[in-house]
């Protein structure tokens, strides 16, 4: 049971872990906090949150709990702020999207509250963004990874962990290098060439017949370049050096394929596309049996 948790953005993720904790009768308390009063409010009438805090001084007072679902652009900010008010058994997690950088300003800003900061990332997600987004259904069966600090007390992970599987999520526990290695590959790169397709049509000069005659497989290719720009800024930027290794090698790639049609090399090309249907189709299998 959590007696007062704290939201830092109620958005699609913040606002779906405390509707999902509320639904579990999980939570007695649920104060937000974030820069859109808008969008508080809409929580508020949702019933997504109990009450609205207009600071994190405030907010933080007496927390057994404290998500941060910003961008993990603001994550250091809002540390900065909220570290003078930190009771000592306050726990404080994060739901970015990379590790590395948002441990790195923990250990800057929360040097005296490191042992009960547990970094965490939900592998949930939508398009739509906001409270009125949100779903208390988001996190069943998804997974969730924590990536624990030799500091951190062993309570405070046990409890952030069972936070997330009482919302019906898988936890895993990793390094935080492993973490943002593994999401550059398989979800900052794809975002990245989504964003990057869209934007190479619609600065062409027949960009308009080209998307109006844009059909299923550019819609499935492009549907996450509808995700939240300003969020993706963030992750991109705070993965940088990973990504940019991804992209060579998939530059790598697109290299091979195009030697392939210079060379008229329907075999090579029929090797590679059936090898990846076949990848794929092993995976979707084994999300099914999971």
């Amino acid at each position: 049971m959590i007696n007062k948790l704290v939201i830092v953005g109620v958005g699609l993720i913040g606002g779906s872990l405390a509707m999902a904790l509320r639904q579990a009768g999980a939570v007695k308390e649920i104060v937000g906090v974030g820069r859109s009063w808008e969008n508080l409010e809409t929580a508020l009438q949702l019933g997504i949150i109990d009450r609205i805090e207009t600071s994190l001084a405030g907010a933080a007072r007496d927390a057994d709990v404290i998500v941060l679902a910003v961008p993990v652009a603001a994550m250091q900010p809002a540390m900065q702020e909220l570290a003078p008010h930190l009771s000592v058994g306050t726990i404080v997690t994060d739901a970015g999207s990379t590790k590395r950088d948002v441990i790195a300003y923990a250990r800057k800003h929360l040097p005296n509250h490191i042992t009960h900061f547990v970094p965490g990332h939900p592998i949930a997600g939508a398009e739509k963004s906001g409270a009125a987004a949100a779903f208390a259904g988001l996190f069943q069966g998804r997974n969730v990874v924590v990536t624990p600090l030799p500091e951190n007390d062993a309570e405070a992970v046990s409890k952030i962990s069972s936070m997330w599987q009482t919302c019906g999520a898988i936890v895993n526990s990793m390094p935080a290098l492993q973490h943002d290695e593994i999401f550059a590959a398989v979800s900052h790169l794809p975002h990245l060439l989504s964003f990057a397709l869209v934007e190479d049509i619609a600065f062409r000069a027949n960009a308009k017949e080209l998307f109006s005659y844009a059909a299923g497989g550019f819609r499935d290719f492009t549907r996450i370049a509808g995700s939240h720009p300003e969020m993706w800024r963030d992750i991109c930027l705070a993965n940088r050096d990973v990504l940019i290794r991804e992209i060579d090698t998939y530059h790598s790639q697109l290299d091979r394929l195009r030697r392939m049609l210079e060379q008229n090399d329907g075999k090579a090309l029929e090797e590679v596309f059936g090898h990846a249907r076949t990848a794929r189709a092993e995976w979707l299998e084994g999300k099914q049996d999971s």
